[in-house]
Formats: structure tokens, C-alpha cells, sequence
């Protein structure tokens, strides 16, 4: 985003249909990756977009060897897609959505260089009346590896250590019934103790786009997730923590950590406290 209408400290990290488009046309070639599910992928995508879903690829257990295993499926999926560290990568879904944001903090994770979400995803694609191919696509397969940022990332235990700190903000992105517990998905019903909550939908405008700078200060702010604290982003399995994790990256935030086993492996985990 160019001109930055938006106020982002990270514009860089967002590209919006009118400029993905103009540099297509300019000839460039970045590595358009379609997180959508494969039926919808078929059914119309940007012209050359390869397609990954993502969605079934989850983590339970954060302890160390499952942990590694997890990163590994995650990094070979990306290479089998061309993902390599020279070529920029955009990654979208069906709006500014949680599919893409998880695509997103995964090649951050990784430590690619230069990765975008596109915002809006698909659906301003089209509404901006960019062309949508039906083509089928094959990927062609890197060696890339990347460069783990272990920053960006938590397992129950880190969360688990720095639960009373008072440099911590955990941030709970779920709906209002899982948040307090009426909504049970795991073992136990609740909340990481002490989690704020906002859920990760109110990031976006009513077309599906990332709100301005403005808009998210004023939604975290006040609940004390702010730049100077390390923020810790959970949901049920690490997809719509990804969407916050993105959120507060577009803002600026130094310390931001996706904490992947997320409420599924908390609420299992009965040594850990939960709060209601």
C-alpha cells in the first residue's frame, strides 16, 4: 500500500486489489498463493494463483517434538507450493480472512522476507472487476527452507511462564461464547486467565478489508494490548490468533507471538488453569 491511506506502521504488509493488479500488468510475478478450499479455487481465481489449503494442518501438542514436526509439514507445504526467498509472496482467501493471515504468519515464521496479504481478498478482487481464471495451475516445488523467528511463536509453556507478567498481554480472538465459556471445544470450557478478548472478525471493515490504524488502536488499546507489551494471540487451533497476530503487526507491534496449540490444547492440558 503505497500511499497508505490506511495509517499502518507495516503498510508493506497488506496490498490492495487496484495495486496487485497494476503490477501484474507491469509484469511482475509474484507467487499468488489461494488459501481458499480447493472447490472454490476452481471455481474462479486470480490468474495464476496456485492453490494450498491449509485448514486441516493443526497442532495439539506443543511440546517440543510434536512442535518440530508441525513446523516441518508447515515449511515442506509452502516449498511444495514455490515458495523460495527471492520471490515475493501473496497470499489470499476469500476476504481479509483467517485462512490467509495463518499462510501469512507461517512465511513470517520462516522468516521470508517478503510476504502480503491481499486485503480484501477474492471477494474485492472481484468486486474491483480484476479478471478471475478458471486455469488449472500446477506448482513448481522449491528447495526453500526458511529461517525459524522463534519470536513469533508460543506453546503452552511460554504462555504457561509468563502468565502473571506484567509485560504480557494475552488476547483471546475467539466468539464471545467460547470466550466465556458457554462455547465448549476442548476438554474444559473458558479462557487462558487473564486473556482480554477480542474476536478476531472486528479487524475487518464490513467488505472484508483490514480497519484503519485508528480503528484498531481504539479496539486494543483500551484493553491494555498495546506496543510495549509482548502479546500473546490464541483461538482454537492458531487460525484466527493468526488474524490478530497480522493485526497487530500492521500496527507496528514489536512482540507479537501466535500461540499455535491455542484453546484446544490448553483446555485439554488439565495441569493448566482456566478461567471463566
Amino acid at each position: 500500500m503505497a500511499d497508505n491511506p490506511k495509517g499502518y506502521a507495516n503498510p508493506q504488509l497488506l496490498i490492495t486489489p487496484g495495486e496487485l493488479s497494476a503490477q501484474l500488468a507491469a509484469g511482475e510475478t509474484p507467487l499468488l498463493l489461494d488459501l481458499r478450499p480447493a472447490e472454490a479455487w476452481a471455481a474462479g481465481h486470480l490468474p495464476g494463483a496456485v492453490h494450498l489449503d491449509l485448514f486441516g494442518i493443526s497442532l495439539v501438542d506443543t511440546d517440543p517434538a510434536p512442535l518440530r514436526a508441525f513446523l516441518w509439514i508447515l515449511e515442506h507445504l509452502l516449498a511444495s507450493r514455490g515458495v523460495e526467498a527471492g520471490r515475493r509472496v501473496i497470499v489470499y482467501d476469500e476476504k481479509s480472512g483467517m485462512r490467509a493471515a495463518r499462510a501469512f504468519w507461517a512465511l513470517e515464521f520462516f522468516g521470508h522476507p517478503r510476504t502480503q496479504q491481499l486485503d480484501g481478498g477474492f471477494g474485492a478482487w472481484q468486486a474491483g472487476g480484476h479478471p478471475v481464471s478458471t486455469e488449472p495451475v500446477a506448482p513448481v516445488a522449491t528447495s526453500w527452507t526458511g529461517t525459524p523467528v522463534e519470536e513469533r511463536i508460543a506453546s503452552y509453556r511460554h504462555v504457561w511462564d509468563r502468565l502473571k507478567a506484567t509485560d504480557v498481554a494475552i488476547l483471546d480472538t475467539r466468539s464471545d461464547g467460547e470466550y466465556d465459556g458457554t462455547l465448549v471445544r476442548a476438554a474444559r470450557g473458558g479462557r487462558i486467565p487473564g486473556a482480554v478478548h477480542v474476536e478476531w472478525t472486528t479487524n475487518l471493515r464490513p467488505d472484508g478489508s483490514f480497519k484503519s490504524s485508528d480503528e484498531l488502536r481504539a479496539m486494543y488499546e483500551p484493553l491494555g494490548v498495546t506496543p510495549d507489551k509482548e502479546v500473546l494471540t490464541y483461538c482454537q487451533g492458531g487460525y484466527r490468533a493468526a488474524h490478530g497476530y497480522l493485526a497487530l503487526r500492521l500496527l507496528g507491534y514489536p512482540r507479537v507471538r501466535n500461540y499455535v496449540g491455542s484453546w484446544k490444547e490448553w483446555g485439554d492440558r488439565l495441569e493448566l488453569p482456566v478461567e471463566t
